[in-house]
């Protein structure tokens, strides 16, 4: 028994593994919308069986990264900007839920104070990245620190659903923002200022900058994409 249980951590750490670097190969334009494959050359790639990039595959597919292709394998899901429009409206309705969470928390919350300021630690690379327009980086810091800041909520699910969108939003963004040129000044950078006024306690305040943010980048995305 010992020994199948440390196999099935291996083969799920393996699984995880080529997961997380398909979707960073996909972030990182790598792998372009509508690119087909097989999971025999993902497995040759990486130098893998075929078993854990199938089941990578199907992890990815299941979260709305990539589309099972009959009889071709698979292929990187081709996302609108409607869906883009969506995205942001979906993520502000529940980024606003967990501004009001941590807002209406006890001011003695373990959860909160000092989590804060390790997310403020994400916020603060996420800044510096987005001021010398280095998008590989950017995107790698504002996934953490959306993903921890939403775990102060304390729903897994919720902070689990959140990623998603997060990682699905930049998605449709990147194929466009690639195409840019040099994004210094383009990008946002107000991490820091969204965890004070968490810190702050001001839900509204927090709500105003993320707004702001969430306008900034559909006039972005929809700009470029008319060329």
């Amino acid at each position: 028994m010992p020994v199948s249980d440390g196999l099935a951590v291996t083969r799920s750490t393996l699984r995880q593994q080529i997961a997380d670097a398909l979707r960073d190969e996909i972030l990182g334009g790598r792998l372009a919308p509508g690119q087909e494959f097989t999971v025999k050359e993902i497995a040759e790639g990486y130098g893998v069986s075929a078993t854990p990039v199938r089941e990578a595959l199907v992890d990815l597919t299941a979260q709305g990264l990539l589309d099972s292709a009959q009889h071709r394998g698979f292929r990187v899901h081709e996302y609108s900007l409607g869906d883009y429009r969506s995205m942001i409206e979906a993520r502000s309705l529940v980024a606003d839920g967990i501004f009001r969470g941590l807002s209406e928390n006890p001011p003695d919350d373990p959860r909160t104070p000092a989590a804060l300021a390790g997310v403020r630690r994400r916020g603060e690379e996420a800044a510096r990245a987005a001021g010398a327009g280095d998008l590989n980086v950017l995107i790698g810091y504002d996934l953490r620190f959306w993903r921890e800041l939403s775990a102060l909520f304390g729903n897994p699910y919720l902070s689990d659903f959140f990623h998603r969108l997060r990682v699905q939003s930049w998605m449709c963004a990147v194929p466009h923002l690639r195409r840019a040129g040099d994004l210094r000044g383009r990008l946002w950078s107000g991490h820091c200022e969204l965890v004070d006024a968490l810190v702050a306690r001001d839900a509204h305040a927090a709500h105003a900058i993320v707004a702001a943010y969430n306008e900034d980048a559909l006039v972005l995305i929809e700009s470029l994409a008319k060329g």
